[in-house]
């Protein structure tokens, strides 16, 4: 099998989790990769431990979003190394990039002033917090902040506890996603009308199109919607039970008859044909009774057995696993969602073709471990590449004030 990006140029020239995530997955389905790293890399690289190397040059996080790419370093403070870049994007058929806002513009690289006229063909994929323009354009966006602004935390948490941000960085996974749709959008525009275009993807986008059913319920009815912690907001049961030692079990009994499959399987079959909880809507408006009812019998049930038992009569249930749990679990590996490369390890690839398979796992290049078979490829000569050193453009590995501005960042 052939993955189905082969060919492909990408240059990756963002930092921390949208953009980065983005380029793997473009990278996982075949595609070139090329990550262009500031002398200091991405800051990603020290957020640890842990880490995957003695000298902390590389940090787990770093490792998870980063694979099967080139990686080369370009000071591009300095006009040598500018120069290399449009010399990249040349090359590329798509851009990635989470720069703040302006910057490359000040560079004489934004995407609808210079490359577009330039390079036709290009497809630029631009993250940003808020995006670059109305009353909030321009200003950095940080996942947690999002999930704030965008109104997740306001729905996360207990029923009237504080809001709570989702454990993971939720809205910058989601964007890389929308960005890797977009850019494949794009790609297969061009391949009919032979034009790139811009992909414009914001943290604050992903996180309102995340609100589900909250965003709907509010627009139909004004009411605000409130927390209501593990439990769904409009199905019941939809939540976490305590089990027998200390065991937890999400059950997901999402029709009457679910309902009732539920309620003889927990030896209590009069529950369904009651009238307080024969359907969705009484079972919601009577929750406080029917927990009441139900709490005691899983008490007394262990939860993986419980799960087990629900599964056979078609009631969707799980124990609450931790990571280690999930990431050992017989399903999961069987899906191949663990994927490894010599000493690295990584989840794996979970947009699977049957036809096209994913590129081989390759693990995260050191910083600048390509630069000179990159820029050799590019055209540059030997005594090019020496004269870039010596400018300055290629920075030093070890120079850890040549970072450059970032507007999209993780958490």
């Amino acid at each position: 099998m052939s993955a189905v990006l082969r060919g492909l140029r990408v240059l990756d020239l963002s930092r921390v989790l949208a953009g980065p995530l983005c380029a793997q997955m473009l990278a996982d389905h075949g595609a070139d990769v090329i990550k262009v790293e500031a002398p200091s890399g991405d800051e990603t690289r020290r957020w640890g431990p842990p880490f995957v190397d003695e000298a902390e040059t590389t940090s787990a996080y770093y490792q998870g979003l980063n694979r099967g790419k080139a990686n080369i370093v370009l000071d591009l403070r300095t006009d040598a190394a500018r120069k290399v870049l449009r010399d990249l994007i040349g090359r590329a058929d798509v851009v990635v990039e989470n720069f703040k806002a302006g910057t490359m513009r000040r560079w004489g690289l934004d995407y609808e002033a210079h490359l577009a006229a330039e390079f036709p063909r290009l497809v630029y994929c631009r993250i940003t917090g808020y995006g670059v323009d109305g009353p909030l354009g321009g200003l950095p966006g940080y996942d947690a902040v999002l999930q704030a602004y965008g109104g997740l935390m306001s729905v996360n948490g207990e029923r009237g506890g504080e809001p709570l941000r989702v454990g993971v960085p939720i809205v910058d996974i989601t964007a890389a996603h929308q960005a890797f749709a977009g850019v494949l959008l794009a790609v297969l525009e061009r391949s009919a009308g032979g034009r790139g275009q811009l992909v414009d993807v914001t943290l604050l986008d992903a996180a309102v199109s995340l609100m589900h059913p909250h965003a709907a319920a509010y627009l139909q009815s004004g009411a605000v919607p409130e927390r209501t912690g593990a439990a769904h907001p409009a199905v019941a049961p939809y939540q976490v039970f305590r089990t027998a030692g200390d065991g937890r079990l999400f059950v997901a009994a999402a029709s009457d008859a679910q309902f009732a499959a539920l309620t003889e399987v927990l030896g209590l079959p009069g529950l369904a044909g009651d009238a307080r909880f024969r359907r969705n809507r009484d079972r919601l408006g009577n929750l406080g009774r029917l927990l009441a009812e139900l709490e005691p019998a899983f008490r007394t049930r262990d939860a993986d057995e419980l799960a087990t038992e629900l599964a056979a009569r078609g009631v969707a249930a799980s124990p609450v696993n931790d990571v280690g749990q999930v990431l050992s679990a017989a399903q999961v590996r069987h899906r191949g969602m663990v994927v490894g490369d010599g000493r690295y390890r990584g989840v794996g690839v979970p947009v699977k073709l049957s036809r096209s398979g994913a590129a081989p796992p390759r693990a995260p290049a050191a910083l600048g471990a390509d630069t000179e078979r990159v820029l050799t490829e590019c055209g540059y000569t030997a005594a090019d590449i020496a004269g870039l050193r010596r400018s300055g453009a290629l920075g030093a590995a070890t120079d850890a004030a040549a970072g450059y501005g970032t507007d999209a960042s993780g958490g």
